[in-house]
């Protein structure tokens, strides 16, 4: 039964629905109705987790409809080996729609629904770099309906044309179905793609007939308000009520608006804390929406795969922009963005005033891209970033990428230039990364002067680093049995720290190996001379992770062990991290989380100094498919010696987060923070508390 699949699907490789045009719109509530007995559909999905390029255990049919202003898609999904698990706010079954608009067989929308049928800003994005990168940070105005029935389940989608971006006149787009079961962790995909990367744009099918007749486009009001509530240790607190604008405008259907005044960017959630022992600061991830949306084009290509190998050149880093001073966040007065995206050009350009703030004087901030396609999937591009306080205060940079990418092979060149207050430098960062014929491949390389600086505006903190890393070994696949993928490969690697002149040389391997149930795990162990800080060393670690999944929980959790540089105490010596990920849903609606590292510093004679446990238990309680309710507690703990008996508490950080997506891209937000550390008397002292209340209410035409 198999064979005969596989020589059919041979068969039908280019795959190939039309979209069938109606004129009387069906109601999207996860029921089929008579009118869509006249759409195309897509059959013939295939395996490809966990036995990759079987035939299904169950069977989906995907239909496809349009009118002038949407585009209808409805999934059946049979379950009748398999009972769907529907789990609000837990784990569950799913399917998404892949939608490449442009023909660009680069990047592409997704749309996921899962059965319980719960919103969240998780559930759309972006597939780049022919599937190498997701980015969850698009939110698009769309509507979907679920039902399960005794022995499959309904789901219909709708997505108006105004919200999303197309070429127009293009009658064929690209696209691809996919369906995960939750029992038997099965993935079925519509066309054939590698399991290593399922998101893989140019191995779409075609979508064509595909015909939109909107004349207008698209327009989103929001006007927010917020209430907040602010104290600073033993400060009077501080209400603010303050309004703020933004909106979008999609003045074509490759072009878009975005602007806001006065927002309203305070974190909702704080950064987790970290105790950093090495000598660069931590990189933060972006979280406020005018910064998201459009993201992809103002950043460098990265590897997904491999990804903890390499750094990409951040010349332009947005975390910067409305940085934190004294926990004191920099207002930001205004921002206007305009973005732009056809079949083979990407186009951005972003401006952003900020106040002063203390010490902090008002800057304006500028970044300009530009990224043109070639060779199918692959790229070249330009991006300019600037900052400007006055003549004689000001940092900017401009950079050139390529990226090529065919099949599972990637190649990243990137160059940059510099200057800060007249401090001028250069850099230079390139990557290799393949998978061809059960060989595994990554070689990296980065260069860059002690004079390159764009502290003000990117992330690039290792100026005069010079650095190689060559990795490469043999990979294989299994059909059957319990080992699904295992890849071992021996690794070498060179480093000339900034301000040094010697090269550090480490050797070494990593084991990382999956199984069909899911789990998996990652074993690597280096050791060679290092040379940094003035310090001559060998230096030696080992650093292991396991990560598993079953219908309730998922879990993560590893150690670090390594006898390096301690920049925290400023010695050579032994220094570890534990990490602890568990997510868990006894019952639908509830989840409960545990987030956890312990920290481990010898001193150099070999005695445990100091172990620093950090937990973060949490409770989130799905209340409805679209209002949820999260509670935290993250202390941090400090102890002298290894006797956790006698620990100190250091911090305690106490959260709860009330959202409410009441409508398309429409919250209401409640956030509480209270944050103290102890002091020199050891009593646990306020350091700030704040609370909001957030409303953003989405006005479109």
């Amino acid at each position: 039964m198999s064979l005969l699949f596989l020589i059919l699907f041979a068969v039908n490789s280019d795959k190939v629905v039309e979209v069938r045009y109606i004129k009387e719109a069906p109601v999207i509530d996860g029921v089929i109705e008579e009118i869509w007995s006249i759409a195309d559909s897509a059959t013939n999905f295939i395996q490809i987790l966990p036995y990759e390029k079987e035939s299904p255990t169950e069977r989906t049919v995907v239909y496809l409809m349009q009118d002038e202003d949407n585009l209808y898609v409805a999934f059946c999904a049979y379950t009748e080996k398999y009972k769907c698990v529907s789990c609000l706010g837990g784990r569950e079954d799913y399917v998404t729609l892949f939608l490449d608009t442009f023909g660009s067989r680069n990047t592409a929308y997704y749309f996921t629904v899962n059965s319980s049928g719960q919103t969240n800003l998780e559930s759309d994005g972006l597939i780049l770099d022919d599937g190498r990168r997701r980015d969850d940070t698009w939110d698009g105005i769309w509507y979907q309906g679920v039902k399960l029935y005794d022995n499959y389940y309904i789901v219909e989608i709708k997505i108006p044309f105004k919200s999303i971006r197309y070429k127009k006149g293009l009658s064929k787009w690209g696209v691809n179905f996919r369906r995960y079961i939750l029992k038997n962790n099965e993935q079925d995909c519509w066309t054939d793609v590698d399991a290593i990367n399922m998101d893989i744009v140019s191995e779409f099918g075609t979508l064509k007939g595909i015909s939109p007749k909107v004349t207008g486009y698209h327009f989103e009001l929001f006007p927010e308000g917020f209430v907040r509530y602010v104290k600073h240790g033993n400060e009077e607190g501080i209400v603010e009520i303050l309004p703020s604008l933004n909106f979008k405008w999609d003045f074509t259907s490759e072009g878009t608006v975005n602007a806001t005044v006065n927002p309203d960017f305070a974190q909702i959630e704080a950064d987790p804390f970290a105790l950093n022992l090495s000598r660069y600061p931590v990189y933060l991830e972006e979280r406020r929406p005018f910064f998201l949306e459009g993201n992809e084009i103002f950043r460098f290509s990265n590897f997904e795969q491999g990804s903890d190998f390499y750094s990409p050149l951040n010349i332009f880093y947005s975390r910067k922009i409305g940085k934190s001073v004294d926990g004191e966040p920099v207002p930001i007065l205004g921002g206007l963005k305009l973005t732009s995206r056809t079949k083979n050009w990407n186009f951005g350009l972003l401006g952003v005033y900020t106040d002063s703030l203390k010490e902090e004087l008002s800057r304006g901030y500028s970044v300009a891209r530009l990224k043109h396609r070639i060779l199918e999937s692959s790229e070249i591009g330009m991006l300019f970033s600037s900052s400007m306080a006055n003549r004689d205060n000001y940092n900017y940079a401009l950079g050139v990428d390529g990226a090529y990418l065919s099949g599972l092979k990637q190649l990243i060149l990137q160059g940059a230039m510099s200057n800060r207050n007249g401090k001028r430098g250069w850099a230079f960062s390139s990557g290799y990364y393949s998978f061809t014929r059960n060989y595994m491949s990554i070689a990296v390389f980065e260069a860059m002067s002690d004079s390159f600086d764009v502290s003000d505006i990117g992330f690039v903190p290792w100026v005069g680093l010079k650095r190689f890393l060559l990795i490469t070994g043999p990979y294989r696949n299994y059909q059957r049995g319990f080992v699904r993928r295992i890849t071992v490969a021996p690794l070498f690697s060179a480093r000339q720290e900034p301000g040094g002149s010697n090269w550090s040389k480490v050797g070494g391997f990593f084991i990382n190996t999956r199984f069909r149930n899911g789990w998996g795990f990652y074993l690597e162990v280096d050791a060679g001379c290092r040379y940094e800080a003035d310090t001559n060393y060998f230096y030696r670690a080992v650093n292991i992770s396991v990560w598993g999944c079953a219908e309730k929980y998922t879990t993560n959790f590893g150690s670090y062990y390594g006898y390096e540089y301690n920049y925290h105490r400023g010695f050579v010596a032994y220094q570890g991290n534990n990490w602890l990920s568990f997510n868990y849903t006894p019952i639908p609606r509830i989840s409960l989380i545990l987030n956890g590292n312990m920290w481990v510093e010898w001193d150099t004679l070999n005695t445990i100094i100091a172990v620093t446990p950090g937990l973060t238990p949490r409770i989130k309680v799905n209340l409805s498919r679209s209002t949820e309710l999260s509670i935290f507690d993250e202390f941090v703990v400090e102890t002298s010696g290894f006797d956790l008996g006698q620990a100190d508490l250091v911090s305690n950080r106490i959260g709860l987060l009330f959202s409410w997506n009441f409508r398309p891209k429409s919250w209401i937000y409640i956030a509480l923070n209270d944050y103290r550390v102890v002091n020199e008397c050891g009593n646990l002292e306020l350091e700030n508390q704040i609370g909001a209340i957030k409303v953003n209410y989405l006005l479109y035409f």
